[in-house]
């Protein structure tokens, strides 16, 4: 499993009480039925709780139990408390799995499609969930995506002189929560503490003992400019044609451009960013996924489907992306319609939509408010949202405005460490989920590597055993020849038993010589460069997993995989919501 979660065989859920009382209550809530507490009206109250009720109690961990427990207390105080075999007999009659699944489904048990937790999170109490659309609601095919971009970035480069039209697209160079370094030169693997583990010049992998020389005991600050932390899925093809640059300028193959202008690693790094930026402000990488979106997104039917269980269970769904409204409309509609009854479209899903929000600045500042008013775009500025429109721009606040919700109360769901989960954590303190697609990779390629594994951990435990012995040794051998007194050391044995530690010590090397290989190849069968994201080095967590256990409530490979651990409905239910 995926190191760093704080219980991995945690899996968040939803309740199946958890409904809207549309859909599951009658109309309790329309005709106007009582409110939860102290309601004026003698209508029978709903069985569920109420969106609006202002007082829940609390469960062992201190946190709101809405959603969990049944508001009508005649209904608590007349029940009974079941019995772990009666619960089992009840499980085994409604033919539901551990995690309350209908076994009926027939769901594939796919251990890489889990929702792994870093913090307690009660979930059934959330009433607003946010979404990011690139690499969380939509995810691109990286080889396909990432390799236009580096086309179009290899074109800008070229118009401005680089020699580079025989480089060629190589995602394996780069992989998700690597750092550079501009001064250098190099990429480097970073563990929990700071201390570089993995390091790249250009395209070629640094020894352990060149990785030492290098950066000894230094520790990397991402807040110095010299480091650039790879932190999302776009990086890829920034990483690949950085390190291909690097290995050029070493080579000699930029001579001719260093006569017209100073050349360094870190004007190298400029040169790939500003290239790749032109590419997205130009408009021709979205162009062309627009134009052919089936080449360059990944379908996913189970997508509507865990939104439209969000919904019946009360959730309030809001989309803000940095994207604009013309490639938002575009790709939503590819990624959601398709997948709907005829007529129902995702806008029907999602209670607002926000484009062009400037995250981070919309978690931290106060920015204009614009509705889009029309299909081409045209703009109305306005002071505050209304549930069903469009808008550009605004600030995170104005969405707990819109939905009366406090912190404690929305969940983020977005790709980027910084940008959606630090931000939305540091400056609302809201509740947040990281998308890491690279998870389902990694926790099949743990599996196939874990005989690898288990070798290299029982011969560093052996060396270890030899160099306890070793050094106990030598103390004894330390008292015997100063003091003529030691528990294992005589003036018969001397001559045996410095043989013996001679034989220790050979061990220890021949184990050295076995580990060494072997810890560099670890995580191979992942990345031949960088191992598995979520280590740094052998047994301990990356940079990348220390930040997301720090800023991600909860992270897992896809949103459609909350379908899998939290199910609400049995599937004829899915769409009454959009038939409504």
């Amino acid at each position: 499993m995926v190191e760093g979660a704080a219980d991995v065989g945690l899996q968040v859920r939803f309740a199946q009480s958890a409904a809207v009382e549309d859909f599951c209550c009658g109309t309790a809530s329309r005709n106007g039925g009582a409110r939860l507490q102290g309601g004026s009206e003698e209508t029978e109250e709903p069985p569920f709780y109420s969106p609006d009720a202002e007082m829940w109690p609390m469960d062992y961990f201190g946190e709101s139990t809405r959603g969990d427990l049944l508001p009508r207390m005649d209904l608590v105080e007349s029940g009974r408390e079941l019995s772990p075999e009666e619960l089992v007999r009840i499980q085994g009659e409604l033919r539901l799995d551990h995690w309350g699944t209908p076994l009926a489904w027939e769901l594939p048990a796919e251990p890489q499609r889990s929702v792994f937790c870093s913090r307690t999170l009660n979930m059934r109490s959330l009433r607003c969930i946010g979404y990011d659309m690139d690499y969380t609601l939509i995810h691109y095919k990286v080889i396909e995506w990432e390799g236009r971009a580096y086309h179009y970035a290899k074109q800008n480069l070229n118009q401005v002189g680089f020699p580079i039209e025989d480089l060629q697209f190589n995602p394996d160079l780069v992989c998700r929560g690597l750092i550079i370094d501009k001064t250098l030169g190099n990429m480097v693997k970073v563990d929990r503490f700071g201390y570089v583990r993995r390091a790249m010049h250009g395209t070629r992998r640094l020894s352990h003992r060149e990785t030492h020389e290098i950066y000894g005991r230094q520790l990397v600050d991402l807040r110095e400019k010299r480091w650039l932390f790879l932190n999302t899925l776009f990086s890829v093809s920034e990483g690949c044609l950085y390190a291909q640059l690097v290995e050029k300028f070493d080579a000699g193959d930029l001579a001719e451009l260093q006569r017209k202008m100073t050349i360094s690693y870190d004007s190298l790094f400029n040169a790939v960013s500003k290239a790749l930026f032109k590419a997205h402000v130009e408009g021709r990488l979205k162009a062309d996924v627009m134009n052919n979106p089936d080449r360059y997104v990944e379908n996913d039917a189970d997508l509507p489907k865990t939104l439209l269980d969000q919904r019946l269970a009360g959730k309030k769904l809001a989309l803000i992306t940095n994207s604009d409204w013309e490639y938002t409309k575009v790709m939503m509609a590819h990624v959601i319609d398709r997948f709907l009854p005829e007529g129902k479209s995702w806008r029907d899903i999602f209670d607002v939509t926000i484009v062009s929000a400037r995250k981070p600045a919309f978690f931290s500042q106060s920015m204009p408010l614009y509705e889009i008013v029309t299909e081409d775009g045209m703009l109305r500025e306005k002071f505050k949202l209304k549930e069903g429109r469009v808008y550009s721009g605004g600030s995170a606040s104005m969405v707990e405005a819109l939905f009366q919700c406090d912190a404690d109360d929305i969940m983020y769901i977005g790709d980027h460490i910084f940008t959606d989960v630090n931000l939305a954590k540091a400056y609302m303190r809201w509740r947040t989920a990281l998308i890491v697609r690279e998870i389902e990779e990694e926790v099949v390629a743990m599996d196939r590597g874990r005989q690898h594994t288990l070798e290299l951990h029982t011969l560093i435990k052996q060396k270890e055993k030899c160099g306890n012995i070793l050094n106990h040794m030598r103390t004894e051998l330390h008292r015997y020849e100063r003091d003529g007194f030691s528990d294992i050391f005589t003036s018969e044995n001397e001559a045996r038993m410095k043989e013996r530690m001679g034989d220790l010590l050979s061990t220890m090397v021949q184990y050295d010589n076995h580990i060494a290989p072997m810890l560099y190849q670890e995580g191979s069968n992942f990345n031949a460069y960088w191992g598995y994201i979520s280590r740094g080095g052998f047994g301990d967590k990356s940079h990348l997993m220390r930040q997301i256990e720090k800023y991600a409530d909860v992270y897992t490979s896809r949103v459609s995989n909350f379908l899998r651990s939290v199910p609400l409905f049995p599937r004829t239910h899915l769409f009454a919501l959009l038939d409504a």
